[in-house]
């Protein structure tokens, strides 16, 4: 009987080469673009205690209450697969004392898989992956600036920029939010009876997130309710309007959303998304704000921080959405072809040799048995720019066969005029022979 075939949970994914040029692509743009603004990259764990995303993010959030995979290890210790990536990197800098030592630059940024336990659908996933970056010690509203206008370069780089919209909103400090929720819980208890079931929840544990319901009956029901902005006070608001002022001057367009709020306790102030209409319901793929009250939260000094994050899923998706792929296209520069066993030695050593010369090009060897003329349509089929042939007859005239399948010419060069063919087909430059 044949065995059961073995399935990967549900909500998670395998990426494959072809899936992942488009992924290299794009993480390849973030890291261009983090780098020119001195953000250094940090990696942290993927498991962290569960005792700080409850201590940090809020017991009564979603995140905690429903989405964390959270289990003990074999020594009782509550452990959790982190959610998101803030508060591991707030830990990691408090335990490393990141924030004592004399160096200028605490602008960081990560990249790796999330966990959440969440219905999965398009653009979110039980594991999917995140760029995050975070900056710690700035105050003023020249980093929350930096941050709109590295992300918003980040479009325009990967070529997203038309079909993404900044939403940005203040949420005031967490004076102004506890008086608001006050408010806000006092007006929607008349309507208690008409919420869904996940707004009855959330009014009593974390009601700013109705606010974002995407329930048009909730959304009628709110267009009465006290707003946010009427709480916040004078200080956050004019933080708020000399921000909004320095991104107008730089030509970037923003909705002011007075409904925006994360769904995490630790933000203030500054809060906002980049959102696509092409992605549908899922249509958030940056969020951030600022969190100046985190590092303290969590046994640090006071010390200001904002942050932002990526979902990678859904950048990918919206790339592909738009088509904008067609210059990703990976090529093998060299395929190298033997036509007979006692040959496959030559061709590793001429690979080899290649590469000792050309480090940077790529160079396939087809080591399956098949005929030559079935190795060469293969060449083609995976866009190699040039065939080289080894042919033992040929060789022994220390001479090879090389088929460029561009322009359809062939030639036959000894190996020095080979290794100076390379040069010229691949335009390499500050390289003797």
């Amino acid at each position: 009987m044949k065995n059961k075939e073995i399935t990967s949970i549900r909500g998670v994914h395998d990426y494959f080469p072809t899936e992942l040029k488009l992924w290299n692509y794009i993480e390849n743009i973030l890291r261009e673009v983090l780098t020119s603004y001195c953000y250094l990259e940090v990696r942290l764990p993927i498991l962290e205690k569960t005792e700080i995303y409850k201590r940090a993010i809020g017991n009564v959030t979603d995140v905690v209450e429903k989405e964390m995979y959270s289990f003990e290890d074999k020594k009782g210790n509550s452990i959790t697969l982190r959610p998101e990536g803030t508060v591991g990197c707030v830990r990691a800098i408090i335990q490393n004392r990141l924030l004592q030592q004399k160096k200028t630059n605490h602008k960081f940024w990560y990249l790796g898989p999330m966990f959440r336990y969440e219905r999965p659908q398009m653009g979110r996933y039980r594991q999917f992956y995140q760029l995050g970056a975070e900056v710690f010690g700035l105050d003023t509203e020249d980093i929350d600036l930096e941050i709109i206008l590295l992300t918003n370069r980040l479009w325009k780089k990967i070529g997203v920029d038309r079909d993404v919209t900044l939403e940005i909103n203040s949420i005031g400090s967490r004076i102004d939010r506890f008086q608001y929720k006050k408010e806000l819980v006092s007006y929607l208890k008349k309507y208690e009876h008409i919420l869904d079931e996940d707004c009855k929840r959330r009014l009593y544990t974390n009601p700013l997130r109705i606010l974002d319901s995407k329930n048009q009956e909730v959304q009628k029901i709110l267009q009465e309710a006290p707003l946010l902005s009427q709480y916040i006070n004078k200080s956050s608001n004019i933080y708020f309007k000399n921000l909004c002022e320095m991104i107008a001057s730089y030509g970037i367009k923003y909705i002011y959303n007075p409904k925006l709020v994360r769904g995490l306790d630790y933000y203030n102030d500054t809060v906002f998304e980049w959102k696509s209409d092409k992605l549908g319901s899922q249509n958030t793929i940056c969020a951030g704000g600022r969190y100046d009250s985190l590092v303290q939260d969590m046994g640090g000094e006071n010390t200001s921080a904002i942050g932002f994050a990526i979902g990678i899923e859904r950048l990918v998706l919206l790339v592909k959405s738009i088509n904008n792929i067609s210059n990703i296209e990976e090529e093998i520069n060299i395929y190298i072809i033997f036509s007979r066993e006692d040959e496959k030695n030559s061709a590793i050593k001429l690979s080899e040799e290649i590469r000792n010369i050309y480090p940077t090009l790529k160079i396939f060897i087809n080591f399956f048995s098949q005929s030559v003329r079935k190795k060469i349509k293969n060449a083609k089929n995976i866009s190699a720019r040039i065939v080289i042939i080894i042919n033992k007859k040929e060789t022994k005239k220390r001479y090879f066969l090389i088929k460029d399948l561009k322009k359809k010419q062939e030639y036959y060069l000894i190996k020095d005029d080979l290794m100076l063919k390379i040069k010229d087909f691949f335009k390499i430059k500050n390289v003797s022979i």
